[in-house]
């Protein structure tokens, strides 16, 4: 029963390749072709859900061995990257959750995204996001785990941004995509130190050597992996970026950041917890940031104004007390509130775009008296406690000057050093001619240039390079008088004259080409396609 593991990430996997090459070349658009990538989509995720419902009850049964390995995917020194999966435990629960909540979330899609502008690419990504995370939960090493982390993310940056004709959409988006990055570095980072340390980046490898490292070794790679989990679960300080979220559909935000996507971090500690549980250190760090993470979240949650902001708040409130609750050591009730908090969250989250007719009639609940009255703390929590701002002037205001001062750099003196003189280049040409003038060669008049006229040649033979008698002398002289055809029209005159022109007009093109680079949407392409090819 364990070989099923690897159809469950595959079989969305396969759907999202269908529907993205049809919509691509055109079998699949318009309204018409809705029930086709409906069915397609729905049917894919049902079939990976009810899989993994059967891998779970294999599970109860004691049918699965524990784990399945398919082959090895990187071999290179000591570095062995296999292609295995987790089979048993809080793996296989999280996933088959997981699967039903994308199955139901997919369900609800295909009536609410009808007639949308941008519906095929919506279950596009919807099917490669349910491949990532089930992927995600069930790889057996950090490689596999970061693939999904990977592409989980991506697609949450296509579905925040699925209105890219509005400026605050592409924006939120690439804000939300930027500081993920921060994120994954710690992940890469923890990655590294794990190889270095144990030799292996299998997760199970990991946990049982966490026993036999050091208090150091053990605290670094913990904290290494607790900074991925902050910024995927939106703890503090990266908790502004879940907010910036809500741009996307329902739907897409009841699976990303109320059911699925948002408990990645709580269950990425959860998976390391013998790595934890050797660093007092890492254990104090989670239960700080959670706990702070759930009263900045109830505060800030108070002042929110609309439906989806507020329940995305509660939501970070809720898994800053998870975080809470694995720092202090209750890893059974933060699994099982994990659990509870996915099903709860992702029904409000559906049930949102309804919430007025079903609250109707229905008070709002105040705050206490004690709460009203502080005038400065309701300013901070409409404000949000300025996190966004602080966060410009503490790191995007600098790395944004330093940009500026390099760019200054390369163009006023990295251009001026690498660019050629016209009076310089004139004098290399002059003094190339000399040096043939006094080995013999007769050079065309057209070719000595108008400041050297002591380089032109004299006489009727001035249209001869060099005079040759015999078959060998000919082939010498049609040989010497097609090297200095090149010579003449391509670099002499050229350097003097075209050779400047084609190159100012190169280092414009390539001026533009460095811009538009610089521009943050092609900046986080290729960020994507540098990870892409690194792994």
């Amino acid at each position: 029963m364990d070989a099923l593991v690897i159809l469950i990430p595959l079989m969305p996997l396969s759907a999202a390749a269908v529907v993205g090459t049809g919509h691509l070349f055109g079998f699949i658009s318009g309204e018409t072709g809705e029930s086709i990538t409906a069915d397609i989509a729905g049917w894919a995720i049902t079939m990976s859900c009810l899989l993994t419902l059967v891998l779970l009850g294999a599970d109860f049964l004691g049918k699965n061995i524990g784990a399945y390995m398919l082959g090895h995917w990187l071999n290179s020194d000591t570095l062995d990257i296999q292609i295995n999966f987790i089979t048993t435990g809080f793996n296989v629960r999280l996933a088959a959750l997981f699967s039903v909540l994308l199955a139901i979330v997919v369900r609800f899609s295909i009536n609410y995204m009808h007639r949308e502008a941008g519906y095929h690419r919506f279950f596009f990504m919807l099917s490669l996001f349910s491949s990532a995370m089930l992927l995600l939960v069930l790889s057996g090493n950090a490689a596999g785990t970061f693939i999904g982390w990977e592409i989980a993310g991506l697609s949450s940056y296509f579905l925040i941004a699925y209105a890219y004709d509005r400026p605050v959409a592409a924006a939120n988006a690439t804000r939300v995509f930027v500081t993920n990055r921060i994120g994954d570095a710690g992940f890469i980072l923890g990655v590294g130190l794990t190889y270095a340390w144990v030799g292996s980046i299998n997760w199970n490898d990991l946990n049982a050597a966490a026993v036999q490292m050091s208090s150091g070794e053990v605290t670094v790679i913990a904290l290494c992996f607790s900074v991925a989990a902050f910024a995927k679960s939106a703890q503090l300080p990266f908790t502004p970026w879940l907010g910036r979220a809500m741009e996307g559909p329902t739907p897409s935000s009841a699976v990303f950041y109320g059911a699925v996507m948002v408990h990645a971090g709580v269950y990425l500690v959860i998976l390391l917890r013998p790595v934890f549980e050797h660093s007092t250190l890492a254990m104090a760090v989670v239960a700080i940031v959670g706990l702070m993470t759930a009263v900045y979240s109830f505060v800030v949650g108070l002042t929110q104004t609309d439906v989806k902001s507020s329940l995305i708040f509660a939501t970070s409130a809720q898994l800053g007390l998870m975080f809470l609750e694995c720092g202090l050591g209750f890893w059974q009730l933060a699994g099982w509130h994990l659990c509870a908090h996915a099903v709860v969250r992702g029904y409000q989250f559906l049930t949102a775009p309804s919430l007025l007719h079903h609250i109707h009639d229905n008070p709002m609940k105040p705050v206490t008296p004690r709460i009203s009255k502080l005038r400065w703390g309701y300013v901070a929590s409409l404000q949000r406690f300025w996190l966004d701002p602080i966060t410009d002037w503490a790191l995007v205001k600098p790395v944004r000057g330093l940009a500026h001062d390099l760019s200054y750099f390369d163009d006023h003196i990295v251009d001026r050093i690498m660019g050629g003189a016209a009076p310089a280049i004139q004098a290399i040409s002059s003094l190339a001619q000399l040096e043939e003038r006094m080995i013999g060669a007769q050079l065309d008049k057209a070719s000595a240039p108008a400041h050297a006229p002591y380089l032109r040649p004299v006489g009727n033979d001035s249209d001869k390079f060099a005079q040759g008698s015999g078959l060998a002398g000919k082939l010498t002289e049609w040989t010497a008088a097609m090297l200095h055809w090149f010579e003449d029209r391509f670099v002499l005159r050229g350097i003097g004259r075209d050779t400047i022109n084609y190159g100012r007009q190169l280092g414009h093109i390539a001026n533009k080409f460095e811009q538009s680079v610089l521009r943050p949407r092609y900046l986080v392409l290729f960020v994507f396609i540098t990870l892409l090819v690194a792994f």
